[in-house]
């Protein structure tokens, strides 16, 4: 039985561009206690489509019909729309602290949309908060619910908002991209803690997100939506394995899950298309590899597979075989002979000021690296994940000299720069630059590009005039972007097309070494498959260097020649990106490595490996090994003594801070 059966939807946003046909002539079902992906590039029209049905977009031309318990949800008085609301369909958003007053606390904001709906005291109203916290994994939810959302969390936030949509136990839960801004650990707790609440409430889960991996393990079917419009819908077993429409075959291929190896992947080329004027035809012709001349004239039929268990939108009955991928270009000479060193950090110690406060006085600093030792050779990738907090960022902007260090030695390309003198940075600011996570935050929206990506130039006094705007749009044409382009402003830009503008920046000077921070995090999949393949690209063509950052696993075992794993401002392992994907020998990376979706791939499925509670305070780190409160395996050497990161006995260059190394086919209950 379908508890939401959707029909011809469209929906149109008035803007003083013309009518955007954000969605047009959607249809789908949800069954009852089913979870339900919904999928696409940014734009697609996922969550226009779920704002619409519940309410959210008061200005949108809507027409077709939406019937959710026998209601058309397109047709409800407002009262009525805001009964329903929190009572029979609850929603979780991308963002929790944004969705979460700053000033109330968490217990009161759930008691509050309890007594919103329901005729209860104040006291059963927190009653109710405080169970639910405590039924969604918030440890010790009594004291919890009394904190603010600042106060929590990432992923406690997150559980915050799910208790608050379970509060009245809803029929249907729309979750939107609720695990984008999470780390791989604390995305599978939430996507785990999905699967509970549908087997407990038989609840139903509208989840959407740009990333078909995370569906692959807990999704029954799924959808999949470019420019408003179904290309397919099907069971997971259908969508991962056998997928009937060019546009899905393209995001699995994007996904560098799939492609482990040092190859490139195969991105869907351009972009979306404008929605105010789509294309005729089939919308998705101009990306498509196998589109024909029908494509671009006629909208294509709806076809259904065996037994209606999958239906998508194309002029192909069936895909043809894939193109093989091509070649990956051949590493550098200097990274294929080990390279000399540029990079050599030893015992870096980094420090920042306790809160500050009339009561606050006299806390203990913040300790973001403690005794990070690294070498960089030229030619290599070496790439740094870790939950978030673990110290990441903070050895990047440390190596780039963004932070002064408060001790250890950093020498860069020969010099020694620990001290923070100016005149030590000199000399090798132009062979170290960084590209940013937030590709918009890190470019001035009041300047054009071509004035963005000529700045380092006019800093260092290295060209002007008529040869700097052809260094300029030499750079543009470098990075993939039309040199046309050169006085538009970021705002006019695509997030792929920005990150393009921020690594022309940082090319400017020809540097040695680039620090990406985070680069890919933001992108839809099939715009990070093209950056990756740019970032590749620009090291094979000017032999660049690169520290890559990222909590994705499987984007740093792809680019990578050399992996560090950071816990709590110190490195827990280094080592080839394929040991430390397939033979880790920390827990902690085991840990991470369990996390990771499975992307319908039957070898990378497996049972998770829990962390037990959230990573300890950088101000207050545990004693001895700082990962033994949460690790399986801790005893009391682990809490009395800190481990070195050494080299096992297997090979030389996999090192790991462990007591206890695990060994490859090592289970958690062995591992010893």
């Amino acid at each position: 039985m379908n508890l939401l059966e959707v029909s011809g939807l469209s929906v149109g946003l008035p803007t003083a561009d013309g009518l955007v046909r954000a969605v047009d002539g959607l249809s789908f079902s949800v069954a009852a206690g089913e979870l339900f992906g919904v999928v696409g590039e940014s734009g697609s029209g996922k969550s226009v489509t779920m704002s619409t049905l519940v309410g959210l977009l008061p200005g949108a031309q809507a027409s077709g019909s939406a019937l959710f318990e026998g209601e058309d949800l397109l047709t409800l008085p407002p009262a009525r729309m805001r009964a329903l609301r929190g009572r029979r369909i609850g929603m979780i958003f991308q963002d929790p602290l944004s969705s979460l007053h700053p000033h109330f606390t968490v217990g009161w904001q759930i008691a509050e949309m309890v007594r919103a709906h329901e005729d209860v005291t104040r006291k059963q109203a927190m009653a109710r908060a405080v169970d639910m916290l405590g039924r969604v994994g918030v440890p010790d939810p009594a004291r919890r619910a009394a904190e603010h959302p600042h106060q929590f969390s990432g992923g406690m936030r997150q559980r915050a908002m799910i208790a608050m949509a379970l509060a009245l136990n809803p029929a249907l839960i729309i979750a939107d991209e609720p695990t984008t801004a999470l780390d791989t650990t604390v995305q599978a707790q939430i996507l785990e803690l999905f699967g509970s609440i549908q087997q407990e409430y038989g609840t139903s889960i509208i989840m959407i997100t740009h990333d078909l991996e995370v569906l692959a393990d807990i999704a029954d079917r799924v959808m999949v939506m470019y420019a408003g419009r179904r290309m397919e819908a099907g069971t997971r077993e259908e969508i991962f394995t056998r997928p009937r429409h060019p546009y899905t075959r393209g995001l699995l291929d994007s996904s560098p899950a799939r492609h482990p190896g040092a190859g490139r992947l195969r991105p869907i080329d351009g972009r979306p298309p404008s929605l105010v004027s789509p294309p005729a035809g089939c919308v998705f012709h101009p990306r498509c590899p196998v589109s024909t001349d029908a494509c671009a004239t006629d909208r294509p039929p709806v076809r259904t597979g065996p037994a209606g268990s999958t239906a998508w939108t194309c002029w192909l009955d069936a895909l043809p075989a894939p193109p093989a991928a091509p070649p990956a270009a051949a590493r550098t000479a200097a990274a294929k002979a080990g390279g000399r060193t540029l990079i050599r950090a030893k015992g870096i110690v980094k420090n920042f000021d306790g809160p500050r406060g009339p009561f606050r006085r006299g806390t203990a600093p913040v300790r973001a690296l403690d005794g990070v030792d690294l070498e960089l050779r030229e030619g290599e990738t070496f790439g740094l994940v870790g939950e978030s907090g673990c110290g990441k960022s903070t050895l990047a902007r440390c190596l780039a000299g963004l932070h002064p260090l408060t001790g250890g030695h950093l020498t860069i390309n020969g010099t020694d720069v620990s001290s923070g003198d100016p005149r030590a940075w000199n000399t090798v600011r132009r062979d170290v630059q960084m590209v940013f996570q937030d590709p918009y935050g890190s470019l001035n929206p009041r300047r054009r590009i071509g004035s963005v990506i000529a700045e380092p130039f006019r800093i260092h006094q290295a060209l002007e005039g008529s040869e700097l705007r052809r260094r300029v749009q030499e750079l543009m044409e470098t990075v993939g972007l039309d040199p046309e382009h050169y006085n538009r402003f970021p705002a006019e830009f695509s997030g792929g097309q920005r990150q393009r503008i921020g690594i022309a920046r940082a090319l400017a000077l020809r540097p040695r070494i680039i620090i990406c921070d985070e680069p890919v995090s933001a992108l839809d999949v099939s715009v990070q498959a093209q950056i990756l393949n740019l970032l590749s690209d620009l090291q094979d063509a000017f032999g660049l260097t690169y520290v890559f950052i990222a909590h994705d696993l499987s984007v740093v075992r792809h680019i990578s020649d050399r992996v560090g794993v950071m816990y709590l401002g110190r490195l827990v392992e280094v080592g080839d990106s394929e040991q430390i994907a397939t033979r880790p020998a920390h827990p902690y990376t085991r840990a991470l490595l369990s996390a990771m979706p499975s992307g319908g791939d039957p070898a990378r499925s497996g049972r998770r490996i829990a962390l037990r509670g959230d990573p300890p305070s950088p101000s207050a780190p545990p004693p001895g090994c700082v990962f033994h409160p949460r690790c399986a395996h801790a005893d009391a050497e682990c809490s009395a003594s800190r481990p070195a990161l050494l080299p096992g006995p297997d090979t030389s260059g996999h090192l790991a801070a462990c007591f206890h190394r695990l060994h490859h086919g090592d289970t958690p209950a062995t591992a010893r």
